[in-house]
């Protein structure tokens, strides 16, 4: 089992950066493939990006190609959501995912473990 704490949300103006942090903790991070998924108000859980085991895998919805990295750090148990050039409708919760298999999906019904979320706030 892992616990998820995701940190870095906050209040930017349209084309502003945030960087998300989510740090694991519990089992071995590096057995997990690991996701970024967003809701907001009244909409569902939208896949964002994900991330293999390594780091040497990447995938992401087609409309935050070019400017949302997914990335992680395995020494650090710790995986990243680097956002540039946000736009008010990138406004929503971020969470982090968790399965313990090497390679990631985009359905969140494939994820075991959840964070409990963090808020960005993009502003025109």
């Amino acid at each position: 089992q892992v616990q998820l704490v995701e940190s870095g949300g906050g209040l930017v103006q349209a084309g502003g950066s945030l960087r998300l942090s989510c740090a694991a903790s519990g089992r071995t991070f590096s057995i997990y493939s690991m996701g970024w998924f967003r809701q907001a108000p009244g909409k569902e859980r939208q896949f964002v990006a994900a991330i293999n085991w390594s780091g040497s895998s990447t995938a992401y919805v087609d409309s935050m190609k070019g400017r949302f990295t997914i990335s992680r750090d395995n020494a650090k148990n710790t995986l990243y959501l680097q956002m540039n050039s946000l736009k008010p409708e990138d406004t929503a919760v971020y969470y982090c995912a968790a399965r313990p298999f090497k390679e990631p999906v985009v359905r969140n019904t494939g994820y075991d473990y959840w964070g409990q979320g963090t808020q960005v706030t993009v502003s025109s």
